[in-house]
């Protein structure tokens, strides 16, 4: 499947060249068997046919229409006016079948390109979120009241407000996690100058100037999306380089679940469908709340919402670069905050994994989310319970991997650092085992010559596997006494990548962003050295 060639379904043609990020190619868990699938699938259709969907924008609408839907106007309580679109399963099944079943996203180096293909489950782990709070942490060391000669270290929490400095830092702390794949802006920028009218290029901007992988965001202003374009334009060196090599792709939630397409946001959909970027439709309503919390109602409505989004998209224009964007979540009862540290985020999670595969189009799904606010045991078993199991189905494309805390409202950087190496054990256990017949016939002669030795040791062996990388290290933060010094020693390893080289764009490509584009804040123009 990775030589190039199109895949069975027909929907991808050409080769595809690398180089690419490797990833880690998985064999899926799934939850669902082939009757859970069609059931899920047929319900999904019957929702969209009836009741349908409550849609804001006149323009979507009318497309809908104009392929076959009924489409009629229908009036709130409140006074306001929507169409109600029941989409036939004939437009809905031929439009998803025209989405690409492979997509590449690309990044300022080559090497750190992406290629996704909804049939082969290699899953890229990365950010997201766009959380308002940074969280500082600071150790500060404290003597024991029992004996003097005693000092341990605790840690100390701070918020932040988030901003383009921040975000800056941010971006350079992932370009040196070896793990994290692609980057979603992790926080929110709330600079004095940042407004409405350069919120857009300043995030894309602090973004693209401080890593080298795949960049991606949500578009807070439809205005901007010319600004932002141009600037990617710039970096990939012209508008087809851009084509070829998307160093930038958007999200899109266009659903206000329950099925409603939101007017100023399906307008967004036309814009950047029209562009020809790769665009994630987004869904993530809430079980108990905005959707049903029992699995197959949850599973059932999101799925409707993101083919229905998918529809538009295909509608729009045919063979545009989507992705099944699946974000559910489950409602606290007690406050009705979203709860992510519980089994049935796993379950409509992998779900909802199977649904994209059944549709051949590339996964875009969430883990490493927990409810803990603060680095510690809470969080290290929220965020391995969905890091593993995310992993293990087989979703192409894990956002929220990265430094979320309290659900998504802030993110710590030391944090990303200790789910960096997280990410990296899974990876590792989840990697394809190397057996073959030469493989087994050389472990035959180790053992022989181990056999026949005074020793009958095998560690000599180890060093070429260790040396391949065929073996695992012990874990880095790991303390060596009788102390839990794991988020310590994350911290120094934190200020040691944060001290290495940032990968800034070059002079003359900065002077001609800042030149051509409008809005970006003076204080973001570093330039590589």
């Amino acid at each position: 499947m990775d030589n190039g060639q199109p895949t069975n379904n027909g929907r991808t043609e050409g080769p595809v060249f690398g180089p690419y990020r490797q990833g880690v190619l998985v064999k899926p868990y799934e939850r669902l068997n082939r009757d859970h699938v069609k059931w899920l699938d047929d319900a999904s259709l019957s929702i969209l046919n009836d009741p349908g969907i409550w849609c804001y924008n006149e323009r979507a609408a009318n497309l809908f229409k104009a392929h076959g839907a009924e489409v009629r106007e229908e009036q709130e309580a409140s006074g306001s006016f929507f169409w109600r679109v029941s989409l036939p399963q004939g437009l809905v099944r031929d439009a998803v079948s025209k989405a690409p079943s492979r997509i590449i996203l690309g990044a300022r180096k080559p090497e750190n390109r992406l290629l996704l293909d909804a049939e082969v489950p290699r899953v890229y782990f990365g950010t997201g979120s766009e959380a308002n709070v940074w969280l500082d942490v600071r150790m500060e060391e404290f003597v024991s009241v029992d004996d003097s000669q005693v000092k341990v270290k605790v840690p100390r929490f701070r918020e932040l407000r988030g901003d383009t400095t921040l975000l800056s830092r941010a971006a350079r702390l992932c370009e040196q996690l070896e793990h994290l794949d692609f980057f979603i802006r992790p926080l929110n920028i709330q600079d004095p100058d940042v407004t409405p009218d350069n919120h857009d290029v300043n995030k894309f901007f602090a973004s693209l100037n401080n890593i080298t992988k795949h960049v991606q965001a949500g578009l807070t202003r439809l205005e901007s999306l010319k600004d932002v374009i141009k600037m990617a334009e710039i970096i990939a060196g012209g508008r087809e380089e851009l084509r070829k090599n998307p160093v930038i792709s958007f999200i899109a939630c266009v659903f206000k679940s329950p099925l409603q397409i939101v007017d100023e946001t399906a307008e967004k959909v036309f814009a950047i469908v029209e562009s020809g970027l790769p665009l994630v439709i987004s869904s993530s309503p809430q079980g108990g709340s905005s959707a049903p919390i029992q699995e197959a109602g949850m599973v059932a409505q999101i799925n409707a919402e993101i083919l229905a989004g998918i529809t538009l998209v295909q509608l729009i224009k045919q063979g545009a670069p989507v992705l099944y964007g699946s974000v559910p979540v489950r409602v606290r009862l007690d406050n009705l905050f979203d709860l992510y540290g519980c089994p049935e985020f796993n379950q409509y999670n992998i779900d909802c994994v199977q649904m994209a595969r059944f549709y051949k189009i590339p996964c875009y799904s969430s883990a490493g989310v927990g409810d803990a606010k603060v680095p510690g045991m809470q969080a290290v078993f929220e965020k391995l319970f969905t890091h593993l199991h995310m992993a293990m189905s087989g979703a192409q494309y894990i956002h929220y991997a990265f430094g979320l805390l309290d659900r998504t409202n802030s993110f710590c950087p030391v944090q990303a650092v200790l789910d960096n190496e997280q990410i990296g054990k899974i990876k590792h256990c989840l990697r394809e085992p190397k057996i073959d017949p030469s493989i087994t016939a050389d472990m035959i002669n180790i053992v022989k010559k181990v056999m026949a030795s005074p020793h009958r040791l095998f560690a000599r062996h180890a060093r070429k596997a260790m040396h391949a990388g065929d073996i695992s290290s012990p874990y880095r933060f790991e303390a060596k006494d009788l102390e839990d010094k794991a988020l310590e020693n994350a911290m120094g390893y934190m200020n040691q990548k944060e001290k290495e080289p940032a990968q800034h764009l070059d002079q003359t490509t900065v002077d001609r962003i800042f030149n051509e584009i409008p809005g970006i804040l003076p204080g973001l123009r570093q330039v590589a050295e």
